[in-house]
Formats: C-alpha cells, structure tokens, sequence
C-alpha cells in the first residue's frame, strides 16, 4: 500500500529485456535503505526490488505491467515517481493507493494559472473507471485531487512544490500517464453494477 506522496525522483540507469520482461535499473539516493523483496511504486506501479548495487537497484516489469502501464516506453535517462511502501501508524497524507495502475490517459491540456498549473488528461471510459468531482485519483503515482470530471476527462490542479518535485514539470501534451483511480470509488461502482 502507498499513499500516493511521492518521496523522491529516480533515474532510469539501464534497462534490459529477459524474455517478454523487463528489468529496470534506477539511481536513487537512498538505495541503501532498500531491501531486497521491499515494494516501490515507480510512477505508480508498485514493483519489488530484486537486485541491489550500489546507488542502484533493479525491479523486474512483466509482460501484463508493461501493456497497461507506460512503463514500456521508459529510456535511459527519464525520470520515475518514486514512493516506498507506507509504513502502517503512519500519517496518510495522500489517499489509500494500491500500485496497481488501472490504466493509461493521455494529458490533453496544460494550463499555467499565476504560479499553478491546471493538467487536462483523457482516458479510455470502456473499462469503467470512474472520477468524481473533488474525489481521488492517482496520476503516475501521485495522489491528486479531481477538477471538471467528465465521463472520459478530468482536469487536477497543480501547486509549484509537486510540479518541481515530481514528473508533472515534464509533461506535455500527448505524454502518456498511469491512472489509479480511487479504491473505495471503484468498489462502489462495482457494487452499483451489480444491483
């Protein structure tokens, strides 16, 4: 489990397919406090360290993870979202967020608003994720607020800290994102479903 606040940024050092996997090498300044078996969530997708050297360490992506997220189309040099674990009795300072992407949407629209920025993303309504004004929605690993939630758009708001200290300062339109759509939301529209 995560709660969305990302801690820090990694570097993509290597890649290296295995078959229809692929491993990934991130610089991280604080690789030495990772275990071996310890979860990340790497632009929300929560991965297990499997190696560890030096300031690197590597996570292993399967064939399902690289098809539904953007992890595929990372390359040496780009930057990751980096979360650790939550750490239970601690503060949740963003939502519940489980690293497991429900999707990709695309950011249609970028906004500078006096100091903030407001992102436009778009997103494929056939697999039923739902947002709802002002609810939770976890974009690259990030936990953000719903704006202007349409049947397949959604707009967030962002402050300077997060667009400094995440991913959002390198988007452009087109760039591909992963999308977590709020836990309790989706339970409930499940549940509505089935009525």
């Amino acid at each position: 489990m995560f709660t969305g606040i990302i801690e820090t940024l990694g570097i993509v050092a290597q890649l290296e397919s295995k078959g229809s996997n692929l491993d990934i090498t991130v610089s991280y300044g604080i690789t030495s406090e990772l275990q071996i078996d310890q979860s990340v969530a790497h632009n929300g997708v929560c991965l297990t360290v499997v190696g560890i050297s030096g300031n690197d360490y590597t996570v292993t992506a399967i064939a399902e993870t690289l098809k539904k997220t953007n992890l595929g189309e990372l390359k040496v040099g780009d930057t990751l979202n980096l979360e650790r674990a939550m750490i239970m009795g601690a503060r949740l300072d963003g939502h519940i967020v489980q690293g497991h992407v429900d999707q990709t949407g695309v950011c249609t629209n970028i906004k500078e608003e006096n100091g903030s920025w407001v992102f436009s993303f778009e997103y494929d309504v056939a697999t039923g994720n739902p947002t709802i004004e002002k609810g939770s929605i976890t974009i690259d690993g990030t936990s953000l607020t719903v704006v202007n939630s349409g049947k397949n758009t959604f707009d967030v708001a962002i402050i300077p800290y997060t667009y400094e200290h995440t991913r959002f300062n390198t988007y452009k339109v087109g760039t591909k994102v992963n999308l977590e759509f709020d836990v309790i939301g989706k339970y409930v529209a499940k549940l509505m479903g089935m009525r």
